[in-house]
């Protein structure tokens, strides 16, 4: 939480650096011979916030939101959610459809087959997301490497 509240819940560019100012102090007995306060400026490279996505958790069949994840899993959830595109997991015939009516992580109104804009799908064979190598009108024909929900 202390995280999401230095980021001010949005995600900065990746890429910049912060110049940051060290102090040296020498100490009784050291034997170091720096003087006490010197600053010298040290660049360091901005790492960025995390930026959730919307996942699907198999356990609950429906989506929350993902704090923290990768290699094919969230490890974190948060609160229900429902897919920018749309485009839901329909764990009942493991395929994926447009929800027209998205209701505390779950469709209450299934519509056409989809694929996710990301192509990261939910695989039910091993319960993770793979990249989906090859989409076919809401299921994939071959998946890939792991992607993060």
């Amino acid at each position: 939480m202390l995280a999401l509240a230095a980021c001010g819940g949005r995600a900065p560019e990746r890429g910049g650096t912060t110049t940051v100012h060290s102090t040296t102090v020498a100490t009784a007995g050291s034997g170091s011979s720096a003087a006490a306060g010197s600053a010298s400026p040290r660049s360091l490279p901005e790492i960025g916030c995390p930026a959730p996505s919307c996942a699907f958790h198999a356990g609950a069949a429906a989506y929350f939101t993902c704090l923290a994840g990768g290699a094919g899993a969230c490890f974190h959830f948060g609160g229900p959610c429902a897919p920018a595109d749309g485009c839901m997991y329909d764990p009942h015939d493991r395929s994926y459809k447009q929800c027209g009516k998205a209701v505390e992580g779950t469709c209450a109104q299934w519509g056409a087959p989809c694929t996710p804009a990301s192509k990261c799908m939910f695989d039910p064979d091993d319960g993770l997301h793979h990249h989906c190598d090859e989409p076919a009108s809401g299921s994939c024909r071959r998946y890939g490497a792991l992607c993060a929900p």
